[in-house]
């Protein structure tokens, strides 16, 4: 992530730039590869009603840029607000991400092929061996269009992979035959 600081009217402290630093490496640990660009801006205000500080937070994210802009007497204060509410918006234009990925049923990405090693009714899981001889769990939640009592071992089966806890799991399951 490119980082630019700049100062209005006032100097920048040493204080200050530690302080946008540190939520800056907070930005990447929470978005790594997400924020490209961010640009911060102090500036020493002459409006009285507004506090003595203008912070100003530009992030550029892929196809988006998100403005933050906070006012305060107290810099390091109006840091740390800008960059929580700069967070929430990044998660929220996640989010909305993630939703618009979600497609209809007709047009999932089928991410493998397998058949059906395992299957426990009763504990509502089961596991699938993957054509490249890989486990991957997949709970009777993520079924689609048939129940676990519906699975037989040997079934051959589609889903959509994605990274659990434990290792691989299905995000959905569908019946290949």
């Amino acid at each position: 992530m490119e980082l630019k600081i700049e100062a209005r009217n006032v100097e920048l402290r040493k204080g200050w730039q530690t302080k946008i630093e540190e939520e800056q490496k907070k930005l990447i640990r929470h978005y790594p590869n997400f924020v490209l660009h961010l640009r911060v801006s102090i500036e020493a205000t002459t409006h009285h009603k507004s506090g003595g500080y203008e912070i100003k937070l530009i992030a550029t994210v892929p196809n988006d840029t998100v403005v933050v802009s906070r006012s305060s007497e107290i810099v390091r204060a109006a840091i740390t607000e800008s960059f929580d509410v700069l967070t929430l918006q990044l998660k929220e234009i996640q989010r909305k991400k993630r939703k618009n990925k979600k497609q209809p049923s007709s047009g999932e990405q089928v991410d493998g092929h397998g058949y059906i090693r395992k299957v426990s009714p009763h504990e509502s899981y089961g596991f699938i061996t993957s054509l490249d001889k890989r486990d991957i769990y997949f709970h009777e939640n993520s079924l689609k269009n048939l129940s676990i009592d519906d699975l037989s071992e040997g079934d051959s089966v589609i889903f959509g992979e994605s990274s659990g806890d434990k290792g691989p799991q299905a995000s959905w399951v569908r019946s290949a035959g």
